[in-house]
Parts: C-alpha cells; structure tokens; sequence
C-alpha cells in the first residue's frame, strides 16, 4: 500500500514539473555553462534558463537533451538546435534571427563554459555587433577547474588552448607562450600527451607540471611532476579521457645584453623596432622597455618605430 502511494506520489510530482510554466527571459543570447563530468555540477540559474529559454542551441544535441532529461527540464516541443564546427556558417543566421527577432536564446557547449575553446564565439562576436544582449550563465570550466587543484600560482594564469597539431608549429607555439611569465593552462588531446612534454622536455625539462585527467568524473586522476618526470610516466600510446594541463611559470633565465642583440637582429629582419622588441620580450621572459631601449640604441632613429 505504502509503496503505490509513494509511486502515485512521484507520477504526480513529475507531470507537475513537466506543467511548471518556465519564468520568461529577457531577450538575448544565453551563453550557459554545463558540467565538465558530474552532472550535478550545474547551477540552478543554467537550470531555469534551460527550462525558460524560447529557442535551444547546443554543440552536441544529445548532450543538452540528456542533460535536460537528467534534470528532468522539459522541453515542451522545442527542439534542439545543433551548432557546431561543422555547420555553424549554416546555423548561425537562423539564430541571429531569431535574437533580432527578441528571443531568447540558450547556448551550450559539449561541457564547461561556453567560448572556451568551443565554436560559440563567432555567434556571440556576431550577436553584439547586431547590438543584442548577451547573457552569462557561468558554472563549470575545465580550465579554472584544473587551476584550483593544480596548486601552482594562480595570480597569474595564461588560458592558451590547444597546441598545433603539426611538430614544427607546436615547438614555435609551445615556446612562445611558455616564455610568458604565468601559469600557463593548455588542452591537449589524450593521445597526444606524450608529444607535448617530449617538446617540453627540450625547452625546459625541469619545469613543473600537473596533468589533469578526467577532472570531476569517476576516473579522475592528478598527475604532478617535471616535463622531463612526466615523459618518462606517461605511455607511448598516450592517456584516456580529457586532459587539462597546468605550466608552472618559467624559471627565470639570465641573459646578457649580447645575447638579447643577437636576437634584435635576428628579429630586425622582418619587423619594426616595435614589433622585434616585443617579439624578443616576450621570448626570452624580459621587460619589454628594457628591450625596446636596447633595441632603439641598435638602431638609432629608425623610421620603422
């Protein structure tokens, strides 16, 4: 007796929910963080904008739909609208209009925050040019995520992305925003781990590093040592799983005045005083002025400033 009413008592709650009229949403684009694992890790505000939102956008359907059934968030004959690498060129007018139109739209990525490393930007770029509101619904990242454990400085954190594919072009990449002063958070394919700390390794091998795993999920997994450490850990066919990782800043290099002209000239070549010093600066970890005044005393009265 006990256990059909508690099953009517439940029946009766869900087709409740399902009737709750959503609350109405001002118009605009609703960019709406996900969870990166746990599917708890959403907030109440994403939850009501995902249940009051007029038009569904998402880069991966099944994943908003199963979420919503998750969080039992109805979707009372909307449909989901699928935008993403591959067909945002076609996608995107149709939502501009519907913005323009004073709708209100809800974006999510396949997890995280939306614009983080996701294909969102060119709809949010496009949608303020038209002078349309956007909305932010922040929660889950990836990124933060893996800094809050990292326990590396967090003062000062450098979100890159994902290194290039291509060897040559990751090596340019990898040195380039390593020799920036900040812990430095980059994305990297599981299977392409062992690469990236093999380039790490010839930069700098003894630079501290903490390689995120499948963070918030049930496998998740901190990894915590140097480049040179974590080459020789990591499997030739690489990890599972998404993978975060965390720089600690660079160590600091000593370098004296010839050695930084020798890149001046080097860097002369193709680019304005302006431009060289800024590019030697920013490679070799020193005050931009200073270099800029060692580069100026190089080439006194160059035009090109």
């Amino acid at each position: 007796m006990n256990n059909n009413t508690d099953r009517t008592g439940l029946d009766a709650a869900s087709e409740i929910a399902a009737r709750i009229d959503a609350p109405t949403l001002l118009p605009g684009l609703y960019l709406v963080a996900t969870p990166i694992g746990a599917a708890r890790d959403i907030t109440l505000r994403a939850l009501d904008v995902l249940n009051a939102a007029e038009v569904l956008a998402a880069e991966d359907t099944r994943v908003l739909r199963h979420l919503m059934e998750i969080h039992a968030i109805p979707l009372r004959g909307r449909r989901i609208i699928a935008y993403h690498d591959h067909n945002a060129d076609r996608a995107r007018p149709g939502l501009l209009a519907r913005l323009a139109e004073g709708a209100s739209v809800a974006f999510c990525s396949d997890a995280g925050t939306p614009m983080v490393a996701d294909p969102g930007f060119k709809l949010a770029r496009d949608a303020a040019a038209m002078g349309l509101r956007l909305h932010p619904v922040p929660g889950a990242s990836a990124a933060l995520a893996a800094l809050t454990v990292a326990g590396l400085p967090s003062d000062r954190f450098l979100f890159a992305g994902f290194p290039p594919n291509a060897d040559g072009a990751r090596d340019t990449w990898l040195r380039q925003w390593g020799a920036i002063d900040a812990t430095l958070i980059l994305y990297e394919s599981p299977r392409r781990v062992k690469d990236t700390l093999a380039k790490l390794c010839e930069i700098e091998p003894n630079r501290s590093i903490v390689i995120c795993r499948e963070l918030t999920k049930k496998f998740e997994e901190l990894i915590r040592g140097t480049a040179a450490e974590l080459a020789e850990q990591i499997p030739d066919e690489g990890l599972r799983g998404e993978v975060v990782l965390v720089l600690d800043r660079p160590a600091p290099v000593a370098v004296d005045d010839d050695a930084i002209r020798a890149e001046l000239r080097q860097a002369l070549q193709d680019a304005t005083v302006k431009d060289a010093s800024r590019e030697v600066a920013t490679r070799l970890g020193l005050p931009r002025r200073a270099v800029y005044q060692l580069a100026l005393d190089m080439k006194p009265g160059d035009e090109r400033t």
